[in-house]
């Protein structure tokens, strides 16, 4: 095959950069590879593989390639400012998430906190939701979820759709809330009974459910405290 016909589909399968990374993930590939994917294609003289090569050595690999400018990358011959633009996006994006320092998680260590966590949002709502906290093991918010938007109903609240977020996030335990539009946080029996349900299945995949909020306009009930938990 002649330099000027190279194309990726006349590359095997297990050499292309993004096949790899879907078949391998992204902890197995190579710089000169994801780099490859980055650039997305290379010229009528090289592949895009060729080129994510020439850059790494341009820069003798990772360390220099990090505080490229645009003008050091566009001087190479095969990125213009499109792939340069794109490496650079790549590269600091890469710095800020270095940086990132996740803000200080919530405690919850009385229905008090959770209720004081979720008021001022759902106390307006004109609609019930459902929402789902999901605790570590210190008590630290981790993930917050709205389940559902409607009238309470067991056949509508599915305990899978809970504990699979549960287990996803490597919840602890859980704590449910949801509002009541009118205002009055008073439990209906369908409220009690979602908790039970949910008590239950929590007990069987081994992850608390440590509190059922209803929340109406500043003042809430904690099924805990009511003993249905």
């Amino acid at each position: 095959m002649s330099r000027t016909s190279i194309s990726m589909k006349h590359v095997p399968k297990q050499d292309r950069p993004r096949e790899r990374l879907l078949e391998l993930g992204p902890g197995h590939v190579s710089n000169q590879e994801l780099l490859a994917i980055l650039l997305g294609t290379g010229s009528k003289e090289e592949s895009v593989q060729v080129l994510a090569e020439r850059v790494l050595m341009h820069f003798d690999g990772l360390n220099l390639l990090r505080e490229s400018t645009i003008e050091e990358l566009t001087a190479i011959k095969g990125i213009g400012s499109v792939k340069g633009v794109l490496i650079l996006a790549a590269i600091e994006l890469g710095k800020r998430m270095q940086k990132y320092k996740p803000q200080e998680k919530y405690v919850i260590r009385s229905p008090e906190d959770g209720a004081d966590y979720v008021m001022e949002e759902m106390r307006i709502l004109k609609q019930e939701h459902f929402v789902v906290l999901f605790l570590n093991t210190k008590n630290q918010v981790i993930h917050r979820q709205t389940i559902f938007i409607g009238s309470l109903n067991a056949s509508i609240v599915h305990p899978r759709e809970i504990f699979r977020e549960a287990v996803k996030r490597s919840a602890a335990s859980i704590i449910c809330a949801h509002n009541h539009p009118s205002g009055d946080p008073s439990p209906s029996q369908e409220d009690i009974h979602v908790t039970k349900r949910l008590l239950e299945c929590g007990k069987m995949i081994g992850i608390e459910v440590l509190d059922h909020l209803v929340i109406g306009d500043h003042k809430f009930v904690s099924l805990k405290e009511k003993g249905y938990l």
